[in-house]
């Protein structure tokens, strides 16, 4: 999804995942209606949510990577309500592993981690519960080019995994590098979307503008 910022794509999968009611319309996922109203809703049916303010709305910063990464998953490393705090630390490490996550330990306070390792910890979280529907509102910003990369890498593995993804994004060269189509959104309405062999910057932008006339 692309648009310019107020263009009204974050309102839209917030309200997809259930975090914000919806003004109208209708939210179908594979093939049935799932108009949701709230987040435990979204997840529970395999969506996952990577807002853009990770730290104010994707990670709880004063808690440790472990506890983050086992958030949603609860069940998973807890039973009768207990948690299994060896079960937590192993699967924290296993994903600090396989994402790369630079922290001295699995204890270590989010909040003082990078940017890009903060991001990986969301992204941690979600593979974790192993959503099926994975949407990253502005996954890049604040990350340096080696973070970068390797989301881009998770991204690919996501897909190679049979996963789908919707990705915000405000840098029109990492849509057009990264996406099959393009929905384009201006001032809350849709107002084009265009598939790969129909991707051109200055018409996109015009789209993105409001800008009507002949493509």
């Amino acid at each position: 999804m692309f648009g310019l910022v107020g263009s009204g794509r974050t309102e839209i999968v917030r309200s997809i995942f259930g975090a914000d009611v919806k003004d109208g319309g209708t939210v179908t996922l594979y093939g049935k209606q799932a108009d949701y109203v709230k987040p435990t809703q979204g997840i529970k049916e395999g969506i996952a949510l990577l807002p853009e303010n990770r730290r104010a709305q994707g990670l709880a910063l004063g808690l440790s990577v472990s506890d983050n990464i086992n958030m949603v998953a609860q069940n998973k490393i807890s039973r009768f309500g207990v948690v299994n705090n060896q079960e937590s630390v192993k699967i924290a490490k296993s994903f600090c592993d396989k994402l790369r996550i630079k922290t001295p330990s699995v204890y270590q306070r989010v909040k003082n981690l990078s940017g890009g390792n903060q991001q990986k910890v969301v992204i941690s979280k979600w593979l974790e519960q192993d959503s099926d529907l994975f949407i990253f509102d502005e996954p890049t910003v604040g990350v340096d080019v080696g973070a970068k990369l390797e989301i881009y890498k998770i991204f690919e593995a996501l897909i190679n995994e049979g996963k789908t993804i919707i990705m915000i994004s405000s840098y029109l060269p990492e849509v057009m590098g990264l996406a099959d189509r393009i929905l384009i959104m201006y001032e809350g309405q849709q107002t084009g979307i265009l598939s790969r062999d129909e991707f051109q910057e200055e018409r996109i932008l015009r789209l993105a503008s409001g800008i009507k006339g002949k493509e």
